[in-house]
């Protein structure tokens, strides 16, 4: 170890916590004491795959720091002629054997153009078939948790396989971790929706982008529903921006428990315990309403 001591932020510290991964938090100090990536899997004992994974773990949680290669966008991709698919098809068994498994995937035949595409994936791209096929698989899981039931395209694979380029999603490894933290966000985006009744519909990309925000800042389920009460009262419904001014401003006094909140925010009124009236001061309301 280079560094003699390592400071983590608060943040990184609950991101930290929040992936479960004792191989991330090893790859993460282990990189934060001033060491390089490629002695991580001898000096800390760790297969390839398990490196792999944990990398891929900190990167997904924006703990890694790595630049990411360059891709050139989805619109300047080398332009394959049919012959270069011919030539593929007759020559690339990994090639062919991927063709036959994205067409078993997707339940129907692959016509040339798409095909242009599929072989960008593995030329330009440099995804293995392996990762392709998980990718293929992940684009039709999708699709039905949106219940719809057509097939992507390979044109919204197309997009899909350029941001995984993007992210440095390069082996299997990468792909589950990458593939597990989208259904850990899928889960608490349902969460959240739930908590504050949004039945029918989907949330906006503007919705999600708060709701991850107040995840990210660790509030627990009862913290939003007060804050969700709170803006019901005084807007008269559900208004987001109202709702995340209230969230940052507990973010920022450091409250996440509904219990912080109650504590520590002086908007908070305490509740007051509830008591069964006397039977002398019945009396009393009951000789009140006589009299009237």
């Amino acid at each position: 170890m280079n560094a003699t001591e390592v400071h983590i932020s608060r943040d990184h510290a609950r991101k930290l916590l929040a992936t479960a991964s004792g191989d991330a938090a090893m790859v993460y100090l282990f990189i934060a004491c001033g060491n390089r990536v490629e002695e991580a899997e001898q000096s800390l004992k760790m297969s390839a795959g398990r490196l792999s994974c944990a990398v891929a773990t900190l990167r997904q949680m924006g703990l890694w720091e790595e630049p990411k290669k360059t891709v050139i966008p989805l619109g300047e991709r080398p332009n394959y002629t049919e012959h270069d698919v011919l030539e593929a098809m007759d020559r690339d068994f990994d090639f062919r054997i991927l063709y036959g498994e994205v067409q078993r995937v997707l339940g129907k035949s692959l016509n040339t153009e798409e095909l242009k595409i599929l072989l960008g994936f593995t030329r330009y791209l440099g995804l293995t078939p392996d990762v392709i096929s998980v990718l293929v698989n992940y684009c039709k899981d999708r699709q039905r948790q949106k219940g719809l039931n057509r097939a992507p395209s390979l044109r919204m694979i197309e997009k899909e396989a350029y941001a995984w380029a993007e992210k440095g999603i390069e082996t299997m490894e990468e792909a589950a971790a990458y593939i597990q933290n989208q259904n850990q966000y899928n889960i608490r985006m349902a969460h959240i929706k739930h908590l504050l009744q949004i039945r029918g519909r989907r949330l906006t990309t503007a919705e999600e982008r708060y709701a991850y925000q107040w995840s990210e800042m660790g509030f627990d389920d009862e913290a939003i529903l007060m804050a969700y009460e709170r803006t019901c009262i005084n807007t008269g419904g559900l208004k987001w921006p109202y709702m995340n001014s209230i969230l940052k401003r507990w973010h920022d006094a450091g409250l996440h428990t509904a219990d912080q909140v109650r504590s520590g925010d002086s908007k908070v009124q305490p509740r007051q315990d509830r008591r069964d009236l006397s039977p002398d001061e019945l009396d009393a309301i009951r000789r009140l309403m006589e009299e009237e």
